[in-house]
């Protein structure tokens, strides 16, 4: 069985995790699906809670997430992030603090949690990559392959767009290929989007937005830091650039914020990096073992949702225990739900959503694919899992 939960650190405590025990995300007290929750329900719209009851309710909300920019990342790299570091609650007036991303910590799940502000179980985008119950086949998240009527994949209707419904001025601005796609209509729609391509253009009509309204909920995004990380790796000069223009945008955004307005600064999963070589890097195409019984490998190298053969999910469950002992927490679809892996609750139309068999990595490694999954075998940069270099993210905040 599962071990039970460890006593919950996160958010007021970001330390290292047990190895031992699977720690399960803050979900209901400071989680990514939290904030916009909390931060509606002190616009008066009705419905919601403050969840994050610590965070001071403001006429105008803005939501800066960054893609893949971590809470650790970030106290780990002050010269480069001179703004977000003193932002941190160990600089002097700085306000931040860590939530938790969810589980799997990646970004069609976290997304998804921001804009709906429901667990994973609920608005069903359980990884980057699952099987389609209706189908058997898998199903990319992140790029809507092959696809599949949004509204019915995942029904529930944004904050957004109750918010909208309530009279608060809503918009969403992000670069404009991001407009009609399917995460975002399912996730991040309601009132009105912008496309911009710059990050300072993004910036600049994001305050412009704030102001636009008397109660105002404003999103914007960014996504490069997450592009390097993978590419390059976290720390790679590369990375520490993309790090330095972020700062940059943050410290812009801020700078323009109209009155009455609260500014968070946050991100959908940190990131770490896995070496390459045969002990970090299970290639699942490779090894005979993990591939006995399995009939669709999913999610991604840090979390994956193993989808068995009929009738193999015990051998199949016994076999990945043995294979990765304790480098991996490996569960059963009923214990990771038990356990609260994918939040308090799962709706039937996403039970079958998630593996067999999840296991996420606990240790400095990842099940590749080299052959099914060649694109992302050569990534660098890594995140999905539950330790804190991928869980937490930060909550960072601005007031004007």
């Amino acid at each position: 069985m599962v071990q039970p939960a460890a006593p919950a650190l996160w958010p007021d405590d970001p330390v290292p995790l047990s190895i031992g025990t699977a720690p399960v995300p803050a979900y209901g007290r400071g989680s990514l699906a939290d904030l916009l929750p909390t931060l509606v329900a002190g616009q008066g719209v009705p419905g919601f809670a403050p969840l994050i009851p610590e965070l001071t309710p403001a006429d105008r909300n803005c939501v800066f997430l960054i893609d893949g920019l971590g809470w650790e990342q970030i106290r780990n790299h002050p010269d480069e992030a001179p703004y977000l570091t003193s932002l941190l609650p160990t600089s002097l007036g700085g306000a931040g603090r860590p939530v938790t991303a969810g589980f799997p910590a990646t970004t069609a799940t976290s997304l998804a949690s921001v804009g709906t502000g429901l667990a994973p179980g609920l608005h069903g985008l359980p990884g980057y990559t699952v099987r389609d119950p209706g189908t058997g086949e898998l199903m990319n998240q992140l790029r809507w392959k092959p696809y599949t009527e949004p509204r019915i994949w995942q029904p529930y209707p944004t904050v957004f767009q109750l918010a909208h419904e309530a009279g608060v001025h809503t918009a969403q601005v992000s670069s404009p290929v991001f407009e009609t796609t399917p995460l975002t209509r399912v996730a991040l729609s309601g009132g009105a989007f912008h496309g911009r391509l710059s990050g300072e253009e993004r910036m600049d009509l994001a305050a412009g937005q704030l102001a636009a309204g008397d109660r105002s909920l404003v999103y914007t995004y960014y996504s490069e830091v997450d592009g390097k990380g993978h590419r390059f790796g976290v720390d790679s000069d590369a990375w520490r650039g993309q790090l330095m223009y972020v700062d940059r945008l943050a410290q812009r955004l801020a700078e323009q914020l109209p009155p009455r307005t609260a500014l968070y600064i946050t991100a959908d999963h940190g990131m770490i990096d896995i070496p390459f070589d045969d002990d970090s890097r299970i290639d699942f195409d490779e090894d005979w073992a993990l591939r006995a019984g399995v009939a669709l490998l999913g999610g991604e190298g840090r979390a994956r949702h193993v989808y068995a053969v009929p009738g193999a999910e015990a051998d199949v469950l016994t076999v990945w225990r043995e294979v990765l002992g304790d480098r991996f927490w490996v569960a059963s679809r009923a214990e990771a739900i038990e356990a609260g892996w994918f939040g308090p609750a799962v709706d039937e139309r996403v039970t079958g959503r998630i593996g067999d068999v999840v296991a996420a990595a606990c240790d400095d490694v990842a099940i590749t694919a080299s052959v099914s999954e060649p694109n992302e075998s050569r990534m660098v940069g890594l995140h999905g899992s539950m330790t804190a270099a991928e869980q937490l993210v930060p909550l960072l905040e601005v007031r004007s």
